[in-house]
């Protein structure tokens, strides 16, 4: 089997249902921080000019990110954390995540919060969440959160590609995600990674191309639904997709397709 192509219809992602995940983004892991990561400093400008475009597009944002405390710490990790290494505690300056990405620079993480489970809001359509592995999707509330948004394309920007955005990627992918990588905005990406990232269906995209793409989605329809016994209702807004779920109208990501012509039936 050879390498899938973008434009195949089933691994083509659709921008206008996407979130935006941005990994591991933290002041201890840029340049100067505890525990840097090459590379990520320099890609800081392009996961910022990602994350203005989705909030200009008002697509979800997730800021995917860890808190290290007590031993629910990756095994290779472990030794190091217990040893009082000062790498991305609960409450420091160092797991704040970097000030330009976020849409108010001075906000605080709630660990509290953070550490038991649930999503942090920092900004309409923009929440902070925390993993406690490799993966954004292993022990997190992230497939719900997606799901009732009507979302079926994630775009992965971040912090050391071969470590947990690969692990999302996989994760992701066995979920039914369309996923996208920008591959100037997440540190760590080389050429051999990236390949062995596009076997498994991945669209590598710039900055620049999803930036674009998103902004020719705007004021587009996420999808059509029809309640039973109603008339077509044009869904303009993941708001909108959030506000039905949480009426109970169920609504399944996967049913959304680039021609926005599906329609999904109440009960579904």
């Amino acid at each position: 089997m050879g390498t899938p192509t973008p434009d195949d219809v089933f691994i083509a992602p659709h921008l206008e249902s996407s979130a935006l995940l941005v990994i591991d983004t933290q002041v201890d892991f840029l340049d100067g921080g505890a525990s840097p990561i090459a590379g990520t400093t320099d890609r800081l400008p392009q996961m910022t000019r990602l994350v203005a475009a989705y909030r200009s597009a008002r697509r979800p944002i997730v800021h995917v990110i860890r808190l290290y405390e007590g031993d629910d710490v990756d095994l290779v990790r472990r030794t190091t954390i217990q040893g009082g290494a000062p790498i991305v505690r609960p409450g420091s300056a160092g797991a704040r995540i970097a000030p330009s990405l976020l849409p108010d620079p001075d906000v605080e993480l709630d660990a509290a919060v953070l550490l038991a489970g649930g999503l942090q809001e920092v900004g309409s359509n923009e929440v902070v969440m925390w993993k406690p592995r490799w993966s954004a999707f292993y022990r997190t509330p992230l497939d719900d959160h997606l799901g009732n948004l009507g979302i079926d394309t994630v775009v992965l920007a971040g912090c050391n590609f071969p470590n947990c955005p690969r692990a999302t990627i996989f994760d992701a992918s066995e979920r039914d995600y369309r996923v996208v990588v920008a591959q100037d905005a997440t540190s760590q990406v080389t050429p051999d990674r990236l390949s062995d990232a596009l076997q498994l269906g991945v669209c590598a995209m710039s900055t620049e191309a999803v930036v674009g793409e998103l902004a020719a989605t705007r004021g587009a329809p996420v999808a059509e639904l029809r309640p039973a016994g109603a008339g077509r209702r044009v869904i303009t807004s993941q708001e909108e997709v959030a506000e039905l779920a949480a009426a109970g109208v169920r609504i399944d990501k996967r049913q959304f397709r680039a021609d926005l012509d599906q329609v999904i039936d109440q009960g579904l």
